[in-house]
Parts: C-alpha cells; sequence; structure tokens
C-alpha cells in the first residue's frame, strides 16, 4: 500500500526565530500599550473593589505574610524575576526534542495565549498592587529585598532598566498563564509521579507568587488562565489557517506518496504459439535482450 513521507521535525532554528520575534513583537508591544496612570489606578481599584465584594480578597494576607518573613518573600521574590524565564523556555526545547509530534500545536497555544495577553495589556492597562498608595496596605516586596537580587525598585527589570518595561501590564497575569501552560504540558507528556506533581505545584505557586508580591491581583491571574484557555481554543483553527496559507504560497505542494510499482503478472512466463498455458522460459543464446517476448 502507498505510504505518505513521515512528517519531518521542526527546523530549530526556523523555531528559535519565529519565537524570538514573537516574544520581540510581545516585548514592544507591552511597552506601546502604556496606557494613562490614571486610568491604570482606577482599573487597578475597580478590580479590587470587585474581589472585596466577592470575598475573594487573599493579595492582603500573602503580602503581609511575604513581607513579614523574608525567608518566604525573598524566594518569593526569586521566582517571580526568573522562572517564567527558565520553565517556559525549558519545556519548549523538552517537547521540540522529545514530543514532536506536540510541539507544534504546544508552540502555537503558546504563541497565541500571549498575543491575547498583549490584547488585554493595551485595552485595559491596569496598577498592580504595589504601586497603589500606600494607604490601600501593600508593600512592594521587589523593592524592600531589591539588595537581595539584581531587580531594582521597578519590577522585576534588572536595575537601571526599569524603563524598559510596562509596569502597567497586570492584566492578564501572563506569569499565571504561561505557568498554566507548564503545567498542563508537563501533566499531558509526562511519564514520572514527580512531573505530575511539579505540573500541579508550578501553576499553583506562581498564582501565590504573583500575589504576595503584590505584583497582581487575583482576578488578573484568571484573566491569565482564561487568556490560556481561549488561545487553546485557537489553536487548532490557527494552525489550519496556516497550513492553508503555506499551501496557497507553495502552489500546494505536498510530501509526495510513496509510488508502489505493482508486480509483473507474468512472473516471467511466456506463452509460445499452440501453448495455452504459459511456462517459464530461459532466454536462447544468443538472444538479443532487448526484443520483446511475443504474447499470444
Amino acid at each position: 500500500m502507498p505510504q505518505t513521507a513521515p512528517r519531518h521535525r521542526p527546523r530549530w532554528w526556523t523555531e528559535l526565530l519565529l519565537i524570538a520575534v514573537v516574544y520581540a513583537a510581545y516585548s514592544a508591544g507591552r511597552l506601546l500599550a502604556r496606557g494613562d496612570v490614571s486610568t491604570a489606578v482606577d482599573n487597578g481599584l475597580a478590580i479590587l473593589r470587585a474581589e472585596r465584594a466577592l470575598l475573594l480578597n487573599a493579595e492582603h494576607p500573602l503580602n503581609r505574610l511575604f513581607t513579614e518573613m523574608p525567608a518566604l518573600g525573598i524566594p518569593a521574590d526569586f521566582a517571580y524575576a526568573s522562572l517564567h524565564y527558565l520553565a517556559t523556555p525549558a519545556v519548549l526545547v523538552w517537547l521540540f526534542r522529545r514530543r514532536p509530534l506536540h510541539y507544534r500545536a504546544a508552540r502555537t497555544w503558546l504563541m497565541l495565549s500571549t498575543l491575547l495577553g498583549l490584547a488585554g495589556f493595551t485595552l485595559m492597562p491596569t496598577c498592580p498592587p504595589r504601586l497603589l498608595d500606600a494607604g490601600h496596605g501593600f508593600v512592594d516586596t521587589m523593592a524592600q529585598y531589591s539588595s537581595y537580587g539584581w531587580w531594582g525598585a521597578e519590577a522585576s527589570a534588572p536595575r537601571g532598566l526599569g524603563g524598559m518595561t510596562n509596569q502597567y501590564a497586570a492584566m492578564p497575569s501572563l506569569h499565571v498563564g504561561w505557568a498554566l501552560w507548564v503545567g498542563v504540558m508537563l501533566w499531558r507528556h509526562g511519564r514520572t509521579p514527580l512531573v505530575r506533581t511539579l505540573a500541579v505545584a508550578y501553576p499553583l505557586l506562581t498564582t501565590v507568587v504573583v500575589m504576595g508580591t503584590a505584583n497582581h491581583y487575583f482576578l488578573d491571574a484568571v484573566a491569565g488562565a482564561a487568556v490560556m484557555c481561549a488561545g487553546a481554543l485557537l489553536t487548532r483553527p490557527a494552525m489550519r489557517l496556516a497550513d492553508h496559507t503555506r499551501e496557497r504560497f507553495t502552489g500546494g505542494s505536498r510530501p509526495t506518496a510513496a509510488v508502489s510499482v505493482s508486480p509483473v503478472v507474468g512472473g516471467g512466463c511466456e506463452t509460445s504459439a499452440g501453448e495455452r498455458i504459459p511456462g517459464q522460459r530461459t532466454p536462447s543464446a544468443g538472444a538479443d535482450d532487448s526484443t520483446p517476448a511475443t504474447a499470444r
């Protein structure tokens, strides 16, 4: 039976270039999406009021805990400043090397959700709890423990580079969104109980960290999860559209199917004059091999 050519593993250099372009566009978009500070503060206070009405205000007790206990606050700051830059690429590389059949869908999901998050930053600039007036009871743990790390008083950016980040891009929380993506990938494709445990623990730990460090509200975390769900729903349509576009611009070329060669029916048997049943013949000495046998 004819078989189509197997699907090839994506080329690592094209994947690296694609991810770099998307992340650069995301970072630039965050800077361009800076809204007016008063609007961002109003949005932050509106979220805080909504959480209090829904009895969801977990940020204050967690923030007090991290502020009063450096043994918790300092590791939380390190986790906030670094883990999403380490865990997310590590899982992407792992999928690329060990689960190539699932890599493209996973990468597409991550990228679509990231772009949706950028739309959220643009449409709803939000002041994080740490930047609200001190009367609201939040302490910026990143600033409090900045002497222990590489960050300064402006979010998790390295000292002196705070102007290169948008501190009002809090809604949705892509720290939580990316952690959820990592958790789903580890749960779906992991093989050991330890990996499954990390799959559950990492998104939950990230949610606690972003609230305890006063970088996000609980509803920011919910919005981050919602963005990932929307990205998951859009992944298959986006992949189909990409395939259709590629075929259109490449003339519809696809991997050609393997050609199956039918066996010779006669199997080397020939029928001579006066015979009804073909018999196996051996070429006579000096016969011209290029002359076809006459079948009757």
